[in-house]
């Protein structure tokens, strides 16, 4: 047996308490996708049909459905302060064909907005308030921003979860690298945070972004392991 799999049967065996019985949900993940005007139609296209494909990944199935029913996934797009929008809403991943069901859904969204700036906070705010209408208390909240650049407009990320309007959640990063200034250090000071928060860098831009976001989904729906102390300001390359 595979390391993963101890992980997750252990971590299935801990879900049989009467507590985590209670919840039901293991873990509520909310994909958030950046849509801001440095983001062309083809870099857009990439993003969002490697979230789709990324969805129908032997893996990231393997993961998302090793206890049918305990993940529920949620997508958004996001740019400037007033600018986010649904893509998909909660949908508990009980079956393949749920997740069949919301990668087409990804896949068939077009976006909303187009000349808008990069508002971070709002974005993150969005998936706040997102998360407070699960239909069911989760054990886990994740949000999963991909991003290419900095705040330019709004509140700062960072202050927002100073204020508690984060409290508990645990906010992921996937960085696009390529512009100036370079989103790598804002997003590593100012953006991810939680339990277990870690991020992702694309170095080759958006190309890089669908064989990124599977390993990424597979490390957010995998039980979280701590060995030592936690550093939240982990990367993965």
């Amino acid at each position: 047996m595979t390391f993963h799999a101890l992980t997750l049967a252990a971590f299935w065996l801990a879900l049989a308490t009467p507590a985590a019985r209670a919840a039901e949900c293991a873990l509520a993940l909310a994909l958030a996708l950046d849509i801001s005007s440095s983001v062309n139609e083809r870099e857009y296209a990439i993003q969002k049909d490697g979230l789709a494909a990324a969805l129908r990944d032997p893996e990231v199935r393997a993961a998302a459905l090793a206890n049918p029913g305990s993940v529920w996934i949620a997508a958004y797009e996001w740019s400037g302060w007033q600018q986010q929008d649904m893509i998909a809403d909660w949908q508990q991943i009980s079956s393949a064909a749920d997740l069949d069901a919301l990668s087409a859904r990804i896949e068939a969204h077009q976006r909303t907005y187009a000349v808008f700036s990069t508002a971070i906070g709002e974005g993150l705010q969005f998936g706040e308030r997102l998360m407070s209408r699960l239909p069911k208390p989760c054990l886990r909240e994740v949000i999963d921003v991909s991003g290419d650049g900095v705040n330019n407009e709004g509140l700062d990320p960072k202050r927002s979860r100073a204020n508690g309007r984060l409290a508990g959640i645990t906010v992921n990063a996937l960085v696009i690298k390529g512009a100036t200034p370079d989103p790598e250090p804002f997003y590593r000071d100012h953006v991810i945070g939680g339990p277990g928060a870690f991020m992702m860098i694309a170095r080759n831009g958006f190309e890089d972004y669908p064989d990124m976001i599977i390993g990424k989904l597979v490390r957010e729906i995998m039980p979280p392991v701590f060995i030592g102390a936690l550093d939240p300001t982990a990367t993965a390359q």
